[in-house]
């Protein structure tokens, strides 16, 4: 059970982490301080094997509506991807990823919306940056480089996800065994230093809670890892860096009223440290957000 005594017993546990600063987000010419104004990040799915279904759009024109919606709802970026991340869907190859997506980003980009890639493959990078993108979702590792290059080149956001694979559809295992802080640190320490060898200097990390790992089958497992990772997001900000959380669905947990989980997680991951907030409910989780900055504690 989560309660204040289990959360002040946490945070006098790690009391030199509580209230580390992190860079402020840059995106396009906006400079915002996620402790101040938490960013929302809403999810725009091409791929009908996406499991969260509200968010699908299986056209361009209700991509672009849905897109341009979500921005009016409140999204400070709108994140697309055109292949699902979950492990039995099918592949979508480079040609098919640049044919759903740079119609939508072209359309969005010149309507003003920030618009965000999800992908792991650098030739669909490159014709989204090119189409208007200011945001990259890299949700792979083996082809970083050439990615970290492009984002460089054209001075654009990157959101550097946790992959221990090549690449997010190799299915690969969280560390379970202990506190899985210091692993997320470590594995992020490296590779920003390398994205910063390469030219990037709009960076934010991302643990990837939302993606699938072969040993986080069972929904009460999953979940459970989700929340400590979610409750314990101030200790990665020792990096310096924004941290974007994927806001858990829980489905098995709340069932026929799914759509309240991630509005209840945006809770636990602002109380947390969380700056960016990805997520396929944006006005309720917009709707959260602004009441936690309206409110005080005392």
């Amino acid at each position: 059970m989560i309660t204040l005594s289990a959360l002040a017993a946490l945070a006098e546990c790690h009391r030199s982490e509580l209230d580390l600063p992190v860079e402020p987000l840059l995106l396009g010419a906006r400079t915002i301080d996620t402790d101040l104004e938490p960013v929302v990040m809403g999810c725009l799915n091409l791929s009908r094997d996406s499991t969260y279904r509200d968010s699908v759009a299986t056209s361009t024109a209700s991509a672009v509506r849905r897109g341009r919606t979500m921005a009016a709802q409140g999204a400070d970026i709108v994140d697309i991807g055109a292949e699902s991340t979950n492990a039995t869907s099918g592949r979508v190859d480079v040609a098919g990823q640049i044919d759903k997506l740079v119609p939508v980003v072209a359309t969005l980009a010149a309507d003003g919306v920030c618009v965000s890639a999800e992908t792991y493959e650098p030739e669909v990078v490159a014709a989204c940056l090119e189409a208007g993108a200011a945001v990259v979702n890299f949700t792979g590792a083996s082809t970083q480089d050439d990615v970290f290059d492009l984002v460089a080149k054209h001075r654009a956001t990157l959101i550097l996800c946790s992959i221990t694979g090549s690449d997010v559809r190799e299915i690969t295992d969280v560390d379970r065994a202990g506190d899985p802080v210091p692993g997320l640190v470590a594995h992020f320490e490296e590779r920003v230093a390398r994205a910063r060898e390469h030219g990037v200097e709009r960076l934010v990390i991302d643990p990837g809670l939302g993606f699938y790992y072969g040993n986080l089958t069972d929904p009460s497992m999953r979940i459970a890892h989700q929340t400590q990772v979610l409750l314990q997001t101030f200790r990665l900000r020792s990096l310096g860096l924004p941290v974007c959380q994927a806001l858990p669905h829980a489905f098995d947990l709340f069932q026929d009223q799914f759509r309240q989980a991630e509005p209840m997680f945006t809770l636990l991951a602002r109380l947390g440290g969380t700056g960016v907030f990805r997520t396929h409910e944006v006005p309720q989780v917009r709707a959260v957000l602004d009441a936690l900055v309206s409110l005080d504690a005392v």
